[in-house]
């Protein structure tokens, strides 16, 4: 990895109060508030159990991302220990594919974003709100990543008071037995209509298919830890919370949701946030969770933008990008980063006016791009097994030590194989899974163009040479020599 200190570096502009809710908000996605009804009406309450166990699931892929950026605090995300630890291949494919998954659901989240405004201006022509979102995107992130951070904070407490709202009206129509189509407000809703598991276990795995997206963005607080005041008492704040956010605001929403009516009386097509707010006697209940909605595709989009850059950024200066995109402004942003990816935004213009079949198209590139999330995650894990290995003195020295690293690694990624598989069971998400080899047979076509030049040869020649020693340094370290002893063979990993 190189590391020239002469060189400007991004601005550590980042608090505590940001990084905490940039976690938040990429652990809330859009699909809860618009895509937990097809959940439920799929799943049935077994749909609490599928978020729990996604949500545990992700908390480790977290916990290895967070001991890997700690043991190296030059690393700026998770490209950089990838191309650290496995090599060069790693960062350029775990790179260009986080920059493609954040693009993708960009491009969705312009395309979403037009029709909730034609939600209060139905004759505004669709691209007006297109491109003034993308360009307030820019507007946002263009001056500073301190700019970006107070976006965040705010949109991400605007999704924090609808779901502690709607927990709050739920829990008053439950406890006042609230009665709405013939059924009254209670916990049994939860079991009384066919059990926890009312579609048996083909409706169960079918939940996950649909619920793994609304957790896409989890991982975003690890592009942030470049720009972090403190990353070594942040990074975990925000890491641990992580299970009691998927708690309270994934299962404490979707408990009470069922509680209040039962399961099968939910739409697949309609958000049961609107519903609840409605039934409530809420005035503009469809309003205000449209603003909600909303509010959350914004920061998604807000979100990828600010990832995306960060990640050319770094892809530029190890050379696995146009040398432009190294370039940082006067106020340390990655300026040029950050128009390359907005320019594909405008794409999302483009597919407000496609004729036939956009619902289908939306949905396979999202899926797509969901499928890339995995690849990334995956990498994580994988970065983190073979640390683990040629790493020991690190980990051993690690004040913030993944929970079960020996085994979670293997379990989370046949967990990812599951998925795999149920993503099989649907014609639309095997469609999906059909193409999506398309996008990394081209960037193997990229990566041996790049593997054909000089420079990478000696990339690949020094991270060779830095795996013996390390081997070497494992070799003594797990012989007895100890920590001191150990560190002193190990070589610079910048």
């Amino acid at each position: 990895m190189s590391n020239n200190s002469s060189a400007p570096h991004l601005e550590r502009g980042l608090s505590n109060r940001h990084i905490q809710l940039i976690a938040l908000g990429g652990a809330i996605g859009t699909g809860l508030f618009m895509g937990s009804g097809k959940t439920i009406a799929v799943a049935g309450p077994s749909v609490i159990f599928v978020y729990m166990i996604i949500g545990f699931m992700l908390f480790f892929v977290m916990r290895a991302m967070g001991e890997l950026l700690l043991s190296n605090t030059n690393y700026k995300n998770f490209s950089d220990f990838a191309g650290d630890i496995l090599g060069p291949w790693a960062a350029f494919f775990t790179g260009w594919t986080y920059w493609f998954c954040w693009v993708v659901t960009g491009i969705a989240d312009v395309v979403a974003i037009s029709h909730y405004v034609a939600f209060w201006w139905k004759d505004l022509p669709l691209w007006i709100p297109a491109v003034a979102c993308i360009l307030l995107l820019v507007a946002l992130n263009l001056p500073s990543v301190k700019n970006f951070g107070e976006t965040e904070f705010w949109f991400a407490l605007v999704k924090i008071v609808a779901i502690g709202a709607l927990i709050v009206v739920g829990l008053v129509m439950i406890i006042t037995g609230f009665e709405n189509n013939g059924a009254t407000a209670s916990f049994a809703n939860l079991w009384n209509d066919g059990g926890m598991f009312p579609t048996g276990f083909m409706g169960f795995v079918a939940g996950f298919q649909i619920a793994v997206f609304a957790f896409v963005g989890i991982e975003l607080v690890g592009t942030t830890a470049a720009e972090t005041k403190d990353p070594e008492k942040t990074l975990p704040r925000a890491i641990n919370s992580i299970p009691i956010r998927i708690l309270f605001f994934y299962v404490g929403a979707l408990v009470i949701l069922m509680a209040v009516q039962p399961w099968n009386l939910f739409s697949a097509e309609e958000s049961p946030f609107v519903g609840m707010f409605a039934m409530a006697g809420l005035v503009g209940a469809a309003g205000i969770v449209n603003f909600v909605v909303l509010t959350s595709a914004t920061s998604s989009a807000n979100s990828g933008i600010y990832s995306t850059s960060r990640m050319i950024h770094g892809l530029a200066e190890e050379g696995d990008a146009p040398k432009g995109f190294a370039k940082l402004s006067r106020t340390k942003v990655p300026r040029n980063a950050l128009l390359f990816s907005c320019m594909f935004l405008l794409a999302g213009v483009a597919l407000l006016y496609a004729e036939g079949g956009v619902a289908e198209a939306f949905t396979l590139v999202t899926t797509i791009s969901a499928l890339c999330f995995m690849f990334v995650w995956s990498i994580i894990l994988i970065s983190y097994l073979v640390y683990r290995k040629r790493r020991p003195q690190l980990h051993a020295s690690s004040k913030f030590k993944m929970p079960g690293g020996t085994f979670m690694p293997y379990v989370v990624l046949a967990f990812f194989g599951f998925i795999l598989w149920a993503l099989t069971t649907q014609a639309d998400t095997l469609s999906a899974l059909l193409l999506t080899p398309i996008w990394f047979v081209a960037l193997g076509i990229g990566y041996a163009i790049l593997r054909s030049k000089p420079k990478h040869a000696e990339l690949r020649a020094m991270h060779a040479a830095k795996v013996a020693q390390e081997h070497m340094t494992a070799a003594a370290f797990n012989a007895g020599l100890g920590v001191e002893e150990a560190e002193l063979k190990e070589p610079a990993a910048h």
